[in-house]
């Protein structure tokens, strides 16, 4: 098997090699079908016209050489009638034979063979040959025997010779009687096809060849007029190519008045718009930056001064009137979601500077997880859910920023109790080959067709109306994409409304390197079950309180 896998590989790459540049070449794709198409068209022209001059031969032939031998057949039928009635029949017949075949060869027409049958049993055959001996079996049964019935009849034939030299030919016979002896004299005339033959083979060669010479000169056709179309469409690839790759100053060279060369143009003022408005948008993005940027870097000195008068607000609340003290907690906590939002605007504009850097260590997933759902718990519970977690035997070890995938997987787990409504949460933690990877799957709203792309965009929220119990800023998952890009990993959602969703994060062991595959699916294998019921999870007690 290894040496018919050695032997077959050299002829396994030729194919596929010919099948990628059958399916990358359009100009290969259109001559190689113009050619085949011109093929078969030719092929079936030609085989009309060769039958159709065959056929125009043959008949002709076929019409001189019965319009011969009828002649032949009237002439020996006349001289027998106008014998004398004493002569010899046999010696009549043999004359008339002889004379028959003299004919035929001082012409070069025909060969001759004459069956004699007297009146009483027996049969004689005399054969004659213009040009050479002629056997009798030349002559076709079924000839003979319409002969007999008093017919006259032809038959496409082989004329053999003594010598062995056989030739296509065309055999007329009639019976000729003899009224006093009552002998009958069957006459056959041998017409030679041998000529016609050569005009049909030389023609033959002549289709073939102007056959295959149309083909490759349509061939040629083919070729100049699709590289004529194909080339300006294959530079306009390798220019929209370079403006993918971000040249945007690629246009393409304008030729003429034609059909291609205004493509050509609206292609080159496509691109210069795109140019324009991609520039635009660079500006604005920068603008944007360096806005959030400037705004969260200012904004941290008089947020600093307003927690300080805060803090010693919220401290002496005790001392104020109700109203006044809820309004000091308030504050407090108004204070903390801002504190929050500007925390997580600085570290995106962080990220927009690319100033953000890896602290990378060996860490331990399972214990990264198991800090993150015991954070999560009194929040799950109030929300009435269950978080089950699920993790392997051994460690889950991975070269990475633990504060940055804790991070990440708080995010995750909130966002799944945030969104759950009430069911069970499922923390899972597997292992690869290379990877590791933590997936969160919850069963509450889940995400329609298209969200699971824009849940990672800035200021993004599944339900823009819903209560923000948790203090989210529409920022997290975009912090949480950007922290494992970081790490080279991958941050996934899949989602359906009314079945919940999953987030999967998948990393290398080693950092920086993109994994090939996660341990765990995204699709959940649940993913088309039943909608799972609330989990009624009593909430904790107040300290001191019966439970």
């Amino acid at each position: 098997m290894q040496i018919l896998s050695t032997a077959m590989g050299p002829a396994v790459r030729a194919t596929r090699r010919s099948a990628d540049l059958w399916r990358r070449s359009l100009h290969l794709r259109v001559v190689t079908g113009t050619l085949v198409l011109s093929a078969v068209v030719t092929l079936f022209v030609g085989w009309i016209l060769l039958r159709q001059v065959a056929d125009g031969v043959l008949e002709a032939k076929v019409a001189a050489s019965v319009g011969e031998a009828s002649a032949g057949f009237r002439t020996a039928q006349s001289v027998i009638d106008d014998a004398e009635p004493a002569g010899d029949p046999s010696e009549l017949t043999t004359q008339l034979a002889q004379d028959i075949a003299l004919r035929g060869a001082s012409g070069g027409l025909y060969d001759v063979v004459l069956d004699v049958l007297p009146a009483v049993g027996g049969s004689q055959t005399v054969a004659r040959s213009t040009r050479a001996t002629v056997l009798t079996t030349s002559v076709p049964d079924d000839l003979r025997e319409g002969v007999q019935a008093g017919q006259v009849a032809y038959r496409y034939t082989v004329i053999r010779r003594a010598s062995g030299d056989n030739t296509p030919g065309l055999a007329v016979g009639s019976a000729i009687h003899e009224p006093r002896s009552g002998a009958t004299l069957n006459i056959y005339y041998l017409f030679d096809l041998q000529q016609q033959e050569a005009t049909l083979v030389l023609l033959s060669r002549s289709l073939v060849a102007v056959g295959i010479l149309i083909v490759v000169l349509l061939g040629c056709v083919a070729w100049f007029v699709t590289r004529q179309v194909v080339t300006p469409v294959r530079l306009a690839r390798q220019v929209a190519e370079r403006l993918a790759a971000g040249l945007l100053d690629q246009r393409m060279a304008v030729r003429g008045e034609d059909d291609l060369a205004r493509l050509a143009t609206s292609f080159n003022q496509m691109a210069t718009n795109l140019q324009r408005q991609i520039r635009q948008l660079e500006e604005l993005s920068r603008v944007q930056r360096r806005f959030v940027s400037d705004v969260s870097h200012e904004l941290r000195t008089p947020i600093t001064t307003v927690r300080m008068a805060a803090d010693v607000l919220h401290e002496a609340r005790d001392a104020f009137q109700p109203g006044v003290a809820r309004s000091a907690e308030l504050l407090q906590a108004e204070l903390d979601r801002f504190e929050a939002l500007l925390g997580d605007l600085l570290e995106i504009s962080r990220f927009d500077a690319r100033a953000a850097a890896l602290e990378l260590e060996d860490a331990d997933l399972r214990d990264l997880t198991r800090r993150v759902v015991e954070g999560a718990k009194p929040i799950a519970a109030r929300k009435g859910s269950r978080i089950d977690v699920r993790l392997p035997d051994t460690p889950v070890v991975a070269e990475i920023d633990s504060r940055r995938i804790e991070r990440v997987l708080r995010n995750l787990v909130n966002n799944a109790v945030e969104y759950g409504d009430g069911r069970d949460i499922v923390v899972q933690v597997a292992n690869g080959d290379s990877t590791c990877a933590v997936s969160v799957r919850d069963h509450g709203i889940g995400l329609k067709p298209g969200e699971s792309a824009m849940v990672f965009d800035r200021f993004w929220r599944a339900d823009p109306a819903r209560a923000r119990t948790t203090g989210g800023t529409g920022l997290g998952l975009a912090i949480a994409l950007e922290d494992v890009l970081l790490h080279g990993g991958w941050l996934q959602a899949w989602g359906e409304p009314g079945k919940g969703a999953n987030f999967r994060l998948t990393l290398s062991r080693k950092a920086l390197e993109p994994p090939q595959r996660s341990p765990i699916p995204l699709v959940p294998d649940d993913a088309h079950a039943a909608p799972i019921q609330p989990t009624k999870v009593p909430a904790p007690g107040i300290a001191g309180s019966a439970r």
